[in-house]
This record gives structure tokens, sequence and C-alpha cells, in this order.
């Protein structure tokens, strides 16, 4: 037999396929690696861009971030912000993604209301729920009604982030519906068939059937929404500036505050970067999770 060499990259299959690739790479090279490798090199830098430059300070950003009890309540905001938009996240839209998975009249209809939060800009929507909760709002005005006394909802620092979480849950529910819906549809008739001739009740049924079959679609819902609420910024910055007594400012918001109010960019650097493997751990979970379904 003929010895086998490999091919070079210069053949005409590699060099077709480099070709088609190459736009891709450099737009991901330019507008995502390189932003990367920057970011992770300012938080090691201090100064300005304008007059004094930046010049090299090591790890000095990343020990004011440890020191800085501010920046620990901003972390500590973010966690109870996103455990507590997650699961309602969840949890809701797979009951409505359930329901409106049977036979209902008007159902296209029910589905179509539902999603339409999803496209709504957070800004605007972020304006809508600041009008419903400011102090003569028309959630106030319920609860007069119901002779319960107003509440400064924006500006109580019990009651602002709450708000807040109910904006992101309300505007995650009809994405995820949409996913679970996808899911559901997926799973075989035959199983559910299957199920009633052995007597199976419909609890039964969703608890032995669609939550295993919809494994690898809560997986995936679960780390989209995470990322969602993790990258929080329109709702904060349109309704509360983070207040009051910081006590709804997240880490997207505070790495702005930082970069754009108090020109510290090195320091924020740092903490985009605290932010950035927050999510690569949140990826890598997602990637091996699939990778041990699909074997």
């Amino acid at each position: 037999m003929p010895k086998a060499y490999p091919k070079s990259w210069l053949d005409n299959d590699t060099f077709a396929a480099w070709t088609f690739l190459a736009p891709a790479v450099i737009l991901l090279g330019v507008f995502v690696l390189w932003p990367i490798a920057y970011l992770c090199y300012l938080g090691f830098t201090a100064g300005s861009f304008t007059s004094t430059g930046i010049y090299w300070v090591g790890l000095k950003n990343y020990w004011r971030l440890l020191l800085n009890p501010d920046f620990w309540q901003v972390i500590s905001n973010t966690v109870y912000f996103t455990l507590a938009s997650l699961i309602p996240s969840l949890v809701i839209p797979l009951g409505l993604a359930v329901l409106l998975n049977l036979s209902l009249a008007l159902r296209g209809v029910l589905r179509s209301a539902y999603f339409l939060p999803s496209i709504i800009s957070l800004v605007a929507a972020g304006l809508g729920f600041r009008w419903l909760f400011q102090t003569s709002g028309p959630v106030n005005a319920f609860l007069n009604i119901l002779g319960i006394p107003e509440i400064s909802w924006l500006g109580d620092t019990f009651w602002a982030m709450p708000v807040i979480i109910i904006l992101s849950i309300w505007k995650q529910l009809g994405f995820n519906m949409v996913v679970f819906l996808a899911g559901l549809q997926a799973i075989p008739p035959s199983r559910y068939e299957a199920a009633e001739l052995d007597g199976a009740n419909a609890w039964q049924q969703f608890w032995h059937i669609t939550l295993p079959g919809l494994r690898p679609t809560i997986i995936f819902a679960t780390i989209t929404t995470a990322i969602f609420t993790l990258r929080s910024f329109e709702q904060v910055y349109v309704m509360t500036g983070g207040g009051p007594l910081n006590t709804t400012n997240l880490l997207v918001y505070y790495i702005y505050q930082e970069a754009f109010g108090q020109f510290d960019f090195g320091y924020a650097a740092a903490a985009a970067t605290v932010l950035l493997a927050f999510t690569l751990v949140l990826v890598y979970w997602q990637l091996r999770t699939w990778g041990e379904e699909s074997q």
C-alpha cells in the first residue's frame, strides 16, 4: 500500500474551509477574544486613558475588591437577586407550558400573550414598572382600596429589590415558557399512553415522565436564566439607580458606576473579570452536564 501522508493546510479542502471560516474567526477575535484579553489586562492596571495614562499595579485592584465592603454587598445583592429570580422563572413557565400544551381553547392566543413580555425592551418595561410601583401609582391605589397603607416600593430598603425581581421574572417568563413547550413536544406521546394503561395519574406522569424528559431543557433554561439575571443592568438603572442605600446595586451596575462614574477603569475591569469568571463557571457546568446527558 502507498504510504499515507498527513494533509497539508494548503490542500484544496483545508484552504477552502479556512477561507469560509476566516470572516467569522476574524470577527470573533476582534469583537470577543481581544476585548476579553484587554479586560483581563486592564484589571491589573490603574490610571486614566486621558491624562495620566494607565500603568501596571498588579493585583492591587483585586485586593481592593476583597477589602471593599460595598463590593461584598453588591455580590450579596446579586446572589440574592439571581436565586430569587431563578426559581420562579423556571417553575412558573414550566407550569404554564404544561397547561398550554393541552388542547385548550384560545391556546395560541394565550401563548402569544405570555410570550409578549420577552420582546419588550427592558428599559420600557422598567419605566412601566416604576410607574406602577411609584408612591402614587396604581399598585398603591389598589392597596388603598383594600385598606392597606401606601408603601414606598422603590424607596424602601426591603421592598425595592422584590420589585426588581418581579420585573425580571415577568420579563423571562415568555422565553422560558416557549423553551419548555418545545421540550414537552419532544417527549413521545406513547410514554404517556403506556403510563395511563398502567394506571398512573397526572401527577405521577408529570413526575416520572415529564420531568425526566425535560432534564436537558431544564438545564438549558437554568443556565440562560442565570446568565440573564447576572447581567441585569437596565432595570436597576431605570428604576432605582442602585438605591436605596445600595440595596439594589447589582454587579453589572456596580461595574458601570466605577468605570463611567468614578472613571476607575482598572478597578471596574477587575470586578468585570469576577463577573466573567462566574459566567464561565456556569457555561462550563452547562457543557459538562450536556455532555453527560448525551452519553
